[in-house]
C-alpha cells in the first residue's frame, strides 16, 4: 500500500542528502560532466529543481510541463548558474513542492505526468523520491547505487519491473537478488523466459541503466535483454 506521508516524509530526507553532496561541489564541479550523457552536473542540478516545479504542477491539477520542448529549454537555461543559485533554486523549488503537498487533497485521485502518463497522486512523493536518489548517484559526487537506501532500493526495483512488463520489446524476466527475493517481469517479447541474478544495487542499475547497466549480473535461459531507456 502506498503511504504518501511516509514517503513525503523520505523525500525530505532525500532533500537533504542531495543538497548535502550538491553543497560539497564548486562551480568547477558543477560545469563538469555528470554521469548522464551529455550532461554537465549543473544540468543535473536544473533538472532536479525543474523537476520539483513539475510535480507541483502535477499535484495542482495543471499540466507537469508545458511542452517537452519546454522542459528541456529550462534545464539549458538554468544548466550554466554559479552553485550557490543552483542550491538556492533546489532549496526554493524543495519548498514549494512541500507546500502543495501538504494542501488538504484526495490522494487516491488519478493525475497526469509527463507525456500523459497516469498515476494516483498518493504516487507522486515516491516519484520525486526516485528524482532525488538516482540524480544524487548519476551527480557523480560519492554517492553510489550501493548507497541507496534499502527500503528505496526494493520498491525501485519492483517500480521498474512493473514498467517493464508487458512491453513487447521484453522478454519474461524473473529477477533474482542475492537474499532470494524476486521480482517478475512479465514481458511479451518472444523467446524463453530468463532468470537475471544478482546483487539489488545491480539490479537496480540494470533496470534504472545507470551503473555497470548489468555487466555482473548472471542469467539463466538466454542474454541479458537490452532494455528501452527510460
Amino acid at each position: 500500500m502506498i503511504d504518501h506521508v511516509r514517503d513525503l516524509a523520505s523525500v525530505r530526507e532525500a532533500t537533504d542528502r542531495f543538497l548535502s553532496a550538491a553543497g560539497k561541489l564548486d562551480d568547477t564541479a558543477v560545469a563538469g560532466p555528470s554521469r548522464l550523457p551529455g550532461w554537465t552536473r549543473g544540468h543535473v542540478l536544473a533538472h532536479v529543481a525543474r523537476n520539483a516545479d513539475a510535480l507541483v504542477n502535477v499535484l495542482a491539477g495543471r499540466p507537469m510541463y508545458a511542452s517537452g520542448e519546454a522542459r528541456d529549454a529550462d534545464i539549458a537555461r538554468d544548466a550554466d548558474r554559479p552553485l550557490e543559485a543552483h542550491l538556492a533554486d533546489l532549496r526554493d523549488s524543495a519548498a514549494r513542492l512541500s507546500a502543495q503537498a501538504a494542501v488538504p487533497a484526495d490522494w487516491s485521485r488519478t493525475v497526469v505526468m509527463r507525456n500523459g502518463v497516469t498515476d494516483r497522486a498518493a504516487r507522486v512523493p515516491f516519484r520525486r523520491w526516485i528524482e532525488l536518489e538516482l540524480h544524487l548517484v548519476d551527480l557523480d559526487a560519492g554517492y553510489e547505487l550501493q548507497d541507496l537506501p534499502e527500503e528505496f532500493t526494493t520498491r525501485e526495483i519492483a517500480f521498474l519491473a512493473d514498467r517493464w512488463s508487458g512491453r513487447t520489446e521484453v522478454p519474461a524476466v524473473t529477477l533474482v537478488a542475492g537474499d532470494g527475493r524476486s521480482w517478475a517481469m512479465d514481458g511479451a517479447a518472444e523467446g524463453a523466459p530468463i532468470t537475471v541474478t544478482g546483487s539489488p544495487a545491480a539490479l537496480l542499475g540494470w533496470l534504472a541503466g545507470r551503473g555497470d547497466k548489468g555487466a555482473t549480473l548472471e542469467t539463466a535461459g538466454g542474454p541479458l535483454p537490452a532494455l528501452p531507456p527510460l
